[in-house]
């Protein structure tokens, strides 16, 4: 016999701690499978992305069991991955500014004194195996649960800007897995490097906000874009062999590129606040809890 009390008692829990639920189950889910990794001591593969990947899921599924306690609509929210009609220019701007981040980037890199090899440059086809991967499987899957529905449920009473900022911080949080286990790209960084990344992550935030604003919710054009910007990194002119010579990294050299990879992202982010204001982030109303079918007041605000 199921007991339906039980079960109607968890919702009703879940339901009156929308916030906390989510965030809870999505860091639960993700530091569960990114840590049996960390402690299996599986090395740098194909399966070991592959897996890390899967960890990626952590945010919608929080994000779908919080939706299904609290009566939401599951076709609105994962809608949102599938919402390419936003116009032309906002696919251009999806697709182009993480050209823009990386050619302003590298050229700050060249222009600081910075080594580079461009007879290392990949094969210019692999940006597009990246962006794919990168938009269902490589990062972009976590934006149905930050961006598709943290960031909205936080609107309803937050600033755009401010909703960013926690969205940010939670975000970068969640990331811990990976600055532990040595064999990941995180693993290897400095203080000062992760310190660098944690900017980052709060620029990206407010960048990717913006797009979810002015697309009226596109969580396609947010993984698009993010997909966009993680991929810039293979194509970074940075003498790799002068980072790490003797394969022992180059602390100041290794900074200076991080440094020159953040400063546009920054620039931009604060650009975005100047120009649209910190309470929307664009030139539209903000997505609320209406995307996911879900009312703020009643039973429960999503407050804890």
């Amino acid at each position: 016999m199921t007991d339906t009390s039980s079960d109607s008692g968890v919702r009703a829990w879940i339901d009156r701690h929308r916030l906390a639920s989510f965030v809870g189950i999505a860091y639960a889910f993700t530091w569960v499978i990114q840590g049996a990794l960390l402690v299996s001591g599986m090395e740098a593969s194909w399966t070991q992305s592959i897996l890390i990947g899967f960890g990626g899921f952590g945010p919608p599924v929080g994000a779908a069991v919080v939706i299904w306690a609290s009566g939401g609509d599951f076709r609105k929210w994962v809608g949102q991955f599938f919402k390419w009609r936003i116009g032309a220019k906002w696919w251009a701007l999806a697709l182009g500014l993480p050209l823009v981040i990386l050619a302003a980037g590298s050229l700050l890199f060249v222009a600081l004194g910075g080594p580079v090899d461009l007879g290392a440059f990949p094969f210019p086809g692999i940006y597009l195996f990246a962006l794919a991967w990168g938009t269902v499987w490589g990062g972009g899957q976590e934006d149905l649960g930050w961006r598709g529905f943290m960031l909205p449920m936080l609107q309803e009473t937050y600033s755009a800007l401010a909703a960013s900022v926690v969205v940010g911080v939670a975000w970068a949080g969640w990331h811990l897995p990976l600055f532990l286990n040595a064999t990941t790209t995180h693993g290897n960084w400095p203080l000062s490097q992760q310190l660098l990344w944690i900017v980052s992550i709060l620029a990206g935030s407010i960048l990717w906000t913006w797009m979810y604003n002015s697309t009226g919710g596109s969580v396609l054009a947010v993984a698009v874009f993010h997909a966009g910007v993680n991929a810039m990194g293979i194509f970074h002119p940075a003498d790799l062999e002068a980072l790490a010579p003797g394969g022992v990294p180059d602390p100041a050299l290794n900074l200076l590129a991080e440094v020159t990879g953040a400063v546009p992202m920054v620039v931009l982010a604060l650009g975005i606040v100047a120009a649209y204001g910190a309470r929307r982030l664009s030139s539209r109303e903000s997505p609320g809890l209406e995307v996911v079918g879900l009312e703020p007041d009643g039973p429960s605000t999503g407050s804890d």
